[in-house]
């Protein structure tokens, strides 16, 4: 992608087809037996199920179009980029719970971060992290490394706004499934890129101390 402000995409009316017709002209195609909507289907039936990564492209930019009218400055665009993925992980959390077959409440530090590591990254990509790591410097931080991050593989960031990291989005994901697991932390995307990957991007967690306090005792 180029430059997030820069997108334009055309709208088209929609097309509607008479219910009462549907109904009277096909027996097929009652009230009963109608597609369900969205909402109502069964959520282990789409389990494993993929949106096609255009789509997806296509409703990041206008997520990144939508807040930049609404900012002033980077910081601020990434905060607003950091909510919206506070709210997708609130739901993400829940999803992936209401789908393992035998559900348990993570209490180590590590264990959460195995959990998002694996679990929370296939099913949003397809595939774990590629790497979690504990700060050599300081005992709170934690980082979790993609190598070739989805959410910015069609980005191409302009000159001017050289410091945004689109992966905040990502980072607001990863903070609310800490916090709703109770792990409080501050999460923020950082990109490193090393020799292959200049689109790395690194997750880097600073846990709160009555966290570690309480990972201590549990030892």
């Amino acid at each position: 992608m180029s430059d997030p402000s820069a997108y334009a995409f055309p709208t088209s009316g929609s097309s509607r087809l008479s219910t009462a017709s549907s109904i009277y002209t096909d027996n097929r195609h009652t009230p009963q037996t109608r597609n369900k909507s969205l909402l109502e289907r069964n959520l282990n039936r789409t389990k494993g199920a993929e949106v096609g990564l255009s789509s997806f492209a296509f409703l990041f930019s206008e997520m990144i179009q939508y807040a930049q009218k609404r900012v002033n400055g980077i910081q601020d665009l990434e905060r607003k980029l950091n909510e919206f993925g506070y709210r997708v992980g609130l739901r993400m959390l829940e999803l992936l719970v209401w789908r393992d077959r035998n559900p348990k409440r993570e209490v180590r530090v590590l264990s959460i971060l195995y959990f998002i590591h694996t679990a929370l990254w296939k099913g949003l990509f397809g595939k774990q992290a590629d790497s979690l790591e504990k700060s050599t410097e300081n005992e709170d931080e934690f980082m979790i490394s993609d190598n070739e991050p989805v959410l910015t593989k069609y980005i191409s960031v302009p000159r001017e706004l050289s410091q945004l990291n689109c992966n905040a989005f990502l980072a607001g994901v990863v903070e609310a499934i800490l916090d709703s697991a109770q792990f409080s932390a501050r999460v923020t995307a950082h990109t490193v890129p090393i020799d292959g990957f200049p689109l790395r991007t690194t997750i880097l967690i600073k846990f709160e101390k009555d966290v570690l306090a309480r990972d201590e005792l549990l030892k």
